[in-house]
């Protein structure tokens, strides 16, 4: 069956793949499981070195948590990643530019520290308090980052002063961006993580994987049920899916942690307890994002930028005021207040979502909204949550979760990363690493 991607479409490019969604080939070099960055990064890489390669996802889609959604026509909402993070030096910055697709590279300083707003109960703050407030950023990260190389890999709850005048935005910062509270996350991993935020694609980083990924053949609605890797021959390892059984000769597993710890995948053969621990120790985090489009520029010639935003009654969150230039604005949350809004449901996000822009723009604002989308990624059942995020102690498990088991079943994906944890290009480079380390157990000359 073949599909045009709509995501190439809207670049101009009309690349046509196949999404082979009723003849799976039932005898291959490598399964595949999953079809986001790692997933298809892993099966460009596995044909470059000569290897076939059966890819299945469970879903309707590639790209996994990089999607985007028209919010208006033309107007493009990433729900997933928004930032290609690391600016420069992200693969997918080469990739867009070999596609002619156009990237914010010119407003990434908006994103920078030194560019960032901060606004409390409705204002902005003063030249002194935000002097105060970047000194209290700059005294947390070094006590951070003491505590990593100290070796104490402890909640970063520990480390900082919780109850200062400007944690309420630092908090909200970590929260967005690792998806826990500051008593989840580890001094070790956050220390560990690297890049600026970079740019964004304004058509949509999600649309710019999607295009990227347009050439690789795909069985979409197909959810694995078992995976069983101690058969007997060279094909002896056997993925059940609901569309049939595929034999291979190794297996790359790409799903998340959420996936991997919900037990919907039967490991026939009984994952070892390391591999476990690892999964268990790497939960899911949650950020959910609100778009709001509106029906004029709102934001005026000063108003674009990014935001931190509080308030003394507990209400905080995150603002890309359309640095890009379009009518829109994207509201970021995370943690558990971020678990919470969604449980709440689609209107209390709208409606957190367009007090926060009015909290900075003005209450003539609500007057010119057109739409909102909002995400609900803990309860997104084919990922169920935003990224993985190592526990306090736990920042070695990345390693363990990368590890073979049986030099038959193998794992890639953004949780398998130490520096590009949590981002789309971490994934992408996870999987090439799996397949050239598949490559070689199965003898072939990388």
């Amino acid at each position: 069956m073949w599909r045009v991607c709509r995501f190439a479409e809207v670049f101009g490019l009309w690349r046509i793949y196949t999404c082979n969604l009723c003849s799976m080939s039932s005898e291959t070099d490598v399964i595949i499981i999953g079809a986001g960055s790692s997933g298809l990064s892993a099966a460009k890489e596995l044909a470059r070195l000569g290897l076939s390669y059966t890819l299945v996802e469970g879903s309707h889609r590639i790209g996994g948590r990089a999607y985007s959604e028209e919010l208006a026509p033309g107007v493009w909402f990433d729900l997933g990643c928004a930032w290609l993070v690391g600016g420069a030096t992200n693969p997918f910055t080469t990739i867009a530019d070999n596609l002619g697709i156009a990237l914010s590279k010119d407003k990434s300083h908006l994103f920078e520290q030194g560019d960032h707003r901060f606004h409390r109960n409705g204002a902005p703050l003063s030249a002194d308090q935000r002097a105060a407030c970047i000194k209290f950023y700059d005294h947390s990260y070094a006590a951070i980052a003491a505590a990593a190389k100290e070796g104490r890999d402890v909640a970063i709850s520990d480390v900082i002063d919780i109850e200062h005048e400007f944690a309420p935005p630092f908090l909200c910062t970590l929260e967005s961006g690792w998806g826990m509270d500051a008593d989840m996350v580890s001094t070790t991993d956050h220390d560990s993580a690297v890049g600026e935020l970079g740019f964004q694609a304004l058509q949509g980083y999600g649309s710019l994987v999607a295009a990227w990924g347009a050439d690789v053949t795909v069985s979409l609605n197909t959810r694995v049920e078992k995976i069983d890797w101690s058969g007997a021959g060279t094909h002896g390892v056997q993925v059940e899916t609901a569309k049939g059984t595929i034999k291979g000769r190794a297996a790359l597993c790409t799903v998340s942690t959420g996936v991997l710890a919900s037990g919907e995948i039967d490991f026939a053969s009984g994952l070892p307890d390391w591999k476990i621990d690892a999964i268990n120790n790497l939960p899911m985090g949650t950020e959910n994002k609100m778009g709001v489009h509106f029906d004029k520029d709102v934001f005026g010639p000063d108003g674009r930028g990014h935001y931190s935003i509080w308030n003394d009654g507990g209400e905080a969150g995150k603002i890309d005021a359309s640095v890009m230039g379009v009518n829109a604005a994207a509201v970021f949350v995370g943690g558990r207040h971020a678990v919470w809004l969604e449980k709440q449901g689609q209107q209390a996000c709208h409606d957190f979502a367009v007090d926060r822009v009015a909290d900075v723009l003005g209450n003539d604002v609500r007057k010119h909204v057109t739409r909102t989308i909002v995400t609900a990624w803990s309860t997104e059942p084919w990922v169920r949550g935003s990224w993985a995020c190592a526990s306090p102690g736990q920042a070695h498990q990345r390693a363990n979760l990368e590890r073979t088991v049986d030099d038959r079943l193998f794992f890639a994906g953004e949780a398998t990363q130490i520096g590009g944890q949590g981002t789309c290009h971490g994934a992408y480079q996870s999987g090439i690493i799996a397949a050239k380390k598949i490559a070689e157990q199965l003898n072939v000359d990388t």
